[in-house]
């Protein structure tokens, strides 16, 4: 089987692309297309938003590093790995570094990108990009925003695939890359 899939479905036509309203973080758009095959114009919303990273964070001792943050659309506490958005100018891995040493106070001389995610491709223009981050050490505490409170916590990652598993760890994006790190721990394809 190859390697690559072949879409066959066309991308439908764009007549309009209207921004909506803008926040600080995203700007919502409405999006008038036409699918393939048909006359009739459908209305889309879209939310445009910058890139977004996320870090499996290793130890020296094959421990993940965790965070633990309150979640306003949930309205509940999420344990998930570091992670946020890439700044303008800013490129992907430059912004994993800065996350990681934000949130955590870790930083890891030893960077590999696993994968990447559309982070939700039916409402969301952006993709988060994965990064696997081995060897990580503790230089300093964590520098958070105001926006942020942030709990880390150090699990074996036998501990943490664990909680993936038993639906304590669910933020999808998370789930995302843990697919991706155990594909990058398997035997190639």
């Amino acid at each position: 089987m190859s390697e690559q899939f072949q879409f066959s479905k066309p991308l439908w036509k764009v007549l309009k692309d209207t921004k909506v309203f803008k926040t600080p973080i995203f700007s919502l758009h409405q999006v008038d297309l036409i699918p393939d095959k048909s006359e009739q114009q459908v209305p889309f919303y879209v939310l445009n938003a910058p890139e977004w990273i996320n870090i499996i964070a290793l130890t020296p001792e094959n421990e993940v590093i965790l965070v633990e943050q309150y979640r306003a659309g949930i309205h509940q506490p999420t344990l998930e790995i570091p992670g946020g958005m890439v700044d303008h100018g800013e490129n992907p891995i430059e912004a994993a570094k800065r996350e990681l040493l934000e949130e955590t106070g870790y930083i890891s001389e030893n960077w590999k990108k696993i994968g990447e995610a559309s982070s939700n491709p039916a409402i969301l223009s952006n993709f988060t990009h994965i990064y696997l981050a081995e060897n990580c050490q503790k230089i300093q505490d964590q520098q958070t925003d105001g926006n942020e409170d942030i709990l880390v916590h150090i699990f074996p990652v036998t501990d943490f695939l664990r909680l993936v598993k038993n639906g304590t760890v669910h933020h999808s994006i998370v789930l995302s890359a843990v697919a991706h790190y155990l594909l990058h721990l398997s035997v190639p394809l």
